[in-house]
């Protein structure tokens, strides 16, 4: 199998500002990921990196950079799948940790359960050696004037950093295949702007923010995390895959049937067991890229296909 990696950045109505920034980042996740496969790594060590890179980069809402709820804290989410065995590890609620996508792979491999929450969750991280952070230093300037905008206006549907937003939430995602023909899913987001505390979304639940079958396929969700996870997007997407349907057919079918039938809007990338590619949003803007061929593939707004020859020196 020749190894593919596909990645995003977050549905929503993502601001011209912010534009730039994100296809920026996408073109260097998307090499940090291809690199790791490149290598012979797995196609979970690609994924991983892939979202590593972005909870870096305060133009996504995932590690620093990640929102803010109604009490100014960072309560952050992340999954991550392997389709051999469909084995999982997830965690909710995380505050003192840079890289909730890493722990999230730990508890795939070290752990006997499959999602780990709060309290617990640090717990785990902590035994595993991973090091807390000053909760301060996730916070990043955006995300604290995006948080005074919707206390003031009383605006609770802003969930894209500083602008209102009818469903996106900003969440980093990762798809990839391996030269073995093994596929993985990470998904990590720092939620939605102004939640509840304790608010829990789509990302950490499988099915609905990740699911990956090295039988049919894998896709990453974004967007309206209680829409998404109503409708259990990412599994709707795998099952529409199940006869032969394209990644691309079946990912802009359920998008547009859990728009069409719940009102808000959404994202995925989508890669099938034979590497075909899957991209579509319901939101505004998605950002998004691939590399396949020689080529990077990347966009942001609907339609849109831009292409560069791949360089390593897109990171």
């Amino acid at each position: 199998m020749k190894p593919i990696i596909i990645v995003h950045g977050g549905a929503g109505d993502i601001p011209q500002n912010r534009v730039q920034g994100k296809l920026d980042g996408m073109r260097v996740a998307v090499t940090i990921g291809h690199e790791v496969l490149e290598r012979g790594g797995s196609a979970l060590e690609a994924v991983e990196a892939a979202v590593v890179s972005m909870e870096l980069d305060e133009n996504f809402n995932a590690g620093y950079g990640s929102v803010l709820n109604l009490r100014g804290e960072v309560e952050m989410e992340a999954s991550i799948m392997c389709g051999k065995n469909l084995d999982v590890g997830a965690v909710t609620l995380i505050k003192d940790f840079l890289h909730p996508i890493s722990i999230a792979h730990k508890v795939l491999t070290d752990s006997p359960h499959s999602l780990l929450g709060a309290e617990g969750a640090k717990l785990f991280a902590l035994e595993k050696g991973f090091e807390t952070v000053p909760p301060e230093s996730l916070i990043s300037e955006n995300a604290t004037a995006a948080l005074h905008k919707i206390l003031k206006d009383g605006d609770y549907t802003r969930t894209e950093i500083g602008v209102a937003d009818e469903g996106g939430v900003g969440t980093v995602g990762a798809v990839a295949i391996d030269a073995e023909g093994h596929i993985a899913v990470a998904t990590s987001t720092g939620g939605m702007s102004g939640k509840a505390v304790g608010r829990i979304g789509d990302t950490p639940q499988i099915g609905s923010g990740t699911y990956a079958d090295d039988n049919v396929g894998g896709v990453s969700t974004t967007g309206h995390g209680e829409t998404i996870l109503k409708f259990c997007l990412a599994h709707s997407i795998i099952n529409k895959m199940r006869d032969g349907t394209h990644a691309d057919v079946a990912t802009r079918n359920a998008v547009n049937e859990m728009t069409a039938r719940l009102k808000n809007t959404a994202g995925a990338i989508t890669l099938s067991k034979n590497g075909d590619v899957g991209v579509h949003f319901s939101s505004n803007r998605m950002s998004w890229a691939y590399i396949k061929d020689g080529s990077i593939f990347y966009g942001i707004e609907p339609g849109q296909v831009l292409v560069h020859k791949y360089s390593p020196d897109c990171k």
